[in-house]
């Protein structure tokens, strides 16, 4: 495989502080893919889509195989900030007109509800306890020129999603439990918080359940065309499918298939989590059950946990080596006390980073691989594969079955995106952008 983040981004390193901790999955149920094996569709990457396209197939009564470079959820899916929320794109809605007209910007808001609809839905018919909370999301203007943004934003957002929102000036934040160095903030009714270890393993389990096979420690080395499907090849196997579904996002490979190469941009999230908060603690700084997320680009999500913990995540950074890493670590914690005051003294014992992925078109990508009959791909949901990612799953298993993907499937996932220019050191295309972020406050 030919991966462009260092070693370090792919090892435990970065994810050995992880407050989500390990897998609750035994070896035993995903053993190490070994010897020939036949199955109607194979699946690469173990994350939300991988599982939940899995978990689709097999209920449909499909033999589908799982390969699984370590463990299921080891990427982005078990070490996020748990926000299941709207999100998937980094177009604004204008730009989203402009590509797709007035009748596909409303299509993909749609979606974005549904995919919110499609975790809730897997959650309650697989009774999947995942420490679920918030009514909705909060977007926090972390300055005055913010609120005037989130002021103007309001009626434009309310007319593209269909749905009532909630603006609250500063001198009303504190009395919703929102204290902080915010100025205003506005509430969407959709979304929630979980714990994305529990619901990946939820999902791992539900599939092996419904028939699926699931294997752990199996990184995909090739994938060959075969007659009239695929040959796959591991360490220490060889599996034939019928169909394949590529779903490594942010830990995708420039060869697994060829047809990645240059076609995703890995970028990091970065968070930390406290020690268990007293009750004055809580009391005295940041008390609302709503998940929150800032209006800037290099945003700050957060969220007060069920079990008094507090979850503070930062997106950025370049560069992925041990250096970088705890440079991240300190940026991240400098970045928490100065947005919570209140909270200097507070430990964060739990601090790790993910790759997350974006695509040159800012949308995801869900659909056949044009040169690869049989094969599909879902990848590029900009920092919110939690709903987004899951419903890609969803959307491919109905794909590779030949059936009807249904209606939340708009053309703005459908676009084939371009390569990124640079080939391994695209991510520094990033760098005017971080650096402007940097210098403005935004």
């Amino acid at each position: 495989m030919k991966r462009i983040l260092s070693d370090f981004a792919y090892g435990e390193g970065p994810n050995a502080a992880c407050y989500w901790g390990p897998t609750a999955l035994g070896p035993r149920e995903t053993p190490k893919a070994q010897g020939e094996n036949r199955t109607q569709v194979a699946i690469v990457g173990g994350g939300f889509t991988g599982l939940s396209a899995a978990l689709h197939l097999a209920q449909a009564g499909v033999s589908v195989r799982v390969l699984e470079a370590e463990t299921p959820g080891w990427g982005a899916s078990a070490r996020n900030g748990g926000f299941c929320c709207l999100g998937g794109t980094a177009l604004p809605g204008s730009m989203i007109r402009k590509r797709h007209g007035e009748d596909g910007l409303h299509h993909w808001r749609a979606t974005e509800i549904a995919a919110i609809d499609t975790v809730r839905g897997l959650l309650s018919a697989h009774q999947i306890e995942a420490e679920t909370h918030s009514e909705g999301e909060t977007i926090l203007a972390h300055s005055a020129h913010a609120m005037r943004a989130l002021r103007k934003e309001q009626a434009q957002i309310e007319g593209e999603y269909g749905f009532q929102t909630t603006l609250l000036e500063k001198a009303d934040l504190p009395a919703h439990g929102m204290n902080g160095r915010y100025h205003g903030a506005l509430t969407m009714p959709h979304g929630f918080g979980l714990n994305p270890r529990l619901y990946v393993d939820g999902l791992a389990r539900a599939a092996l359940k419904s028939g699926a096979k699931i294997h752990a420690h199996s990184a995909v080395l090739s994938v060959k065309r075969e007659g009239q499907g695929y040959r796959l090849a591991t360490a220490a196997a060889r599996i034939r499918a019928d169909k394949v579904i590529f779903a490594t996002n942010g830990y995708s490979s420039e060869d697994v298939p060829d047809w990645m190469r240059g076609r995703f941009l890995p970028l990091q999230s970065n968070v930390i989590v406290t020690r268990p908060l007293t009750d004055q603690e809580i009391a005295d700084g940041w008390h609302s059950t709503q998940m929150a997320y800032t209006h800037q680009t290099l945003l700050h999500y957060f969220r007060l946990m069920p079990n008094g913990q507090f979850l503070f995540g930062m997106r950025g950074g370049l560069l992925s080596g041990p250096r970088s890493f705890a440079n991240l670590q300190k940026r991240i914690r400098k970045q928490f006390e100065r947005a919570f005051p209140f909270w200097k003294h507070v430990e964060t014992p739990y601090s790790w980073n993910g790759a997350l992925a974006f695509s040159h078109k800012l949308s995801p990508f869900v659909g056949p691989i044009p040169e690869m009959p049989g094969a599909f791909a879902g990848f590029a949901y900009h920092g919110n594969g939690v709903a987004m990612g899951t419903h890609a799953g969803a959307i491919l298993a109905k794909l590779a079955m030949g059936r009807d993907p249904g209606p939340h499937y708009p053309a703005m996932m459908q676009t084939e995106p371009k390569r990124f220019p640079l080939g391994a050191h695209r991510r520094m295309l990033m760098l005017p952008a971080y650096i402007a972020a940097a210098i403005s406050g935004q």
